[in-house]
């Protein structure tokens, strides 16, 4: 299934404030939320203004060392929720696609490292229907929740 960063937002929890990337999908009204630290949903959002700080952030450093070394990403597949032992939800997983002098070949990284890179890149970004199926949830539950860059100091 074709997807979209629609937006990294934060979520209120008993814990305090949490980032949320959200997915929008191609042709479907609900999204697929990921919960994720906030100095990858500030990588994130960065790479979608496609702000220059002056110095590379990780994500960036990343991405120049491969493009200098031949590689390109062709797309990011979230491809997996692992279920946590604890009944607590569930772990993303990705699989980051790349071209190489060499060969194609899928490594597997953070569903947020590999949208950072995806927001950078504009590269394709797809879902498994599994994926979808067991983490969609209601858009408009997410559209309320305060966008990563209108918080204070998040930036």
């Amino acid at each position: 299934m074709k997807a979209s960063i629609d937006a990294v937002r934060v979520a209120g929890t008993p814990q305090g404030p949490v980032p949320v990337l959200v997915l929008a999908v191609e042709g479907e009204d609900d999204v697929v939320p990921i919960f994720i630290g906030f100095e990858e949903a500030t990588s994130i959002a960065r790479g979608l203004e496609a702000e220059d700080i002056g110095r590379p952030l990780t994500h960036d450093l990343l991405l120049d060392v491969m493009e200098e070394l031949g590689g390109r990403i062709d797309r990011v597949v979230v491809s997996e929720i692992q279920e946590r032992e604890d009944g607590m939800g569930g772990t993303y997983i990705a699989d980051l696609h790349l071209e190489t002098p060499r060969d194609s070949v899928v490594i597997d990284a953070r569903p947020s490292d590999s949208l950072a890179l995806a927001a950078r890149t504009n590269v394709p970004i797809e879902l498994t229907d599994e994926v979808f199926a067991n983490g969609r949830d209601d858009s408009e539950k997410f559209e309320q929740l305060e966008d990563l860059r209108d918080v204070p100091g998040e930036l």
